[in-house]
């Protein structure tokens, strides 16, 4: 069992539930699978075109407060972006289609980093080679991959997949079939894997 954390680059809260769930996973010896998904497809298909956030306008300026709030009290550097939500399309494909790779979280905390943190336009193609280049990699090469027939297909079957299994908002986090939704329900969904894992080892009725 690994315990599922969906998250959207463009999303708020997303942010410090990156920039918090591995130390926090590793410290309950939680294993963590990383899903980026396309929010806004979710949102599309509920009959929005926008975020809840800029629609709502006071809810907005609740969330910016709460976010600034949320970053603070975990000492995670915060800017407000001055485009919201921003296109994390292509970081979600590299994401997507590198779920697997050793440097795959240190990739995400960056592009969130580069967004909530620099205030840089993640859609930006030589915004995210930046991120890969300071990690290692060979950035033409994994961005002419994630630009592939195949990369775009996964991402598409990702979201699908989210949207099917109820997803609604971002971060997300599954165990199982248990779903926490929020990064204030983060310790909430490790607590729940760490306890519910040990159980299976009792009895493998238990954990479901």
């Amino acid at each position: 069992m690994t315990l599922d954390f969906w998250f959207d680059f463009g999303s708020t809260y997303s942010y410090p539930a990156a920039m918090r769930i591995e130390q926090l996973a590793a410290s309950r010896g939680v294993r963590i699978s990383w899903r980026a998904f396309l929010l806004g497809a979710i949102f599309k298909s509920e009959g929005m075109n926008d975020s809840p956030f800029n629609i709502y306008p006071a809810r907005g300026r609740y969330m910016w407060r709460d976010l600034e709030r949320v970053c603070q009290s975990e000492g995670i550097p915060y800017r407000r972006p001055s485009q919201f939500p921003r296109n994390g399309l292509l970081a979600a494909r590299i994401a997507c289609w590198y779920s697997d790779a050793s440097w795959l979280s240190e990739f995400v905390r960056a592009i969130f980093r580069a967004n909530f943190q620099d205030d840089f336009d993640i859609s930006d193609a030589s915004v995210v080679a930046r991120c890969l280049t300071a990690l290692g990699q060979n950035a033409a090469e994994v961005l002419a991959r994630a630009q592939s027939a195949e990369s775009k297909l996964k991402l598409r079957a990702q979201t699908d997949e989210a949207a099917r299994l109820g997803i609604f908002g971002a971060p997300f986090f599954m165990v199982g079939h248990e779903p926490f939704w929020g990064n204030d329900r983060l310790e909430q969904a490790i607590s729940w894997y760490a306890e519910h894992t040990a159980q299976s080892i009792l009895s493998p009725d238990v954990a479901r």
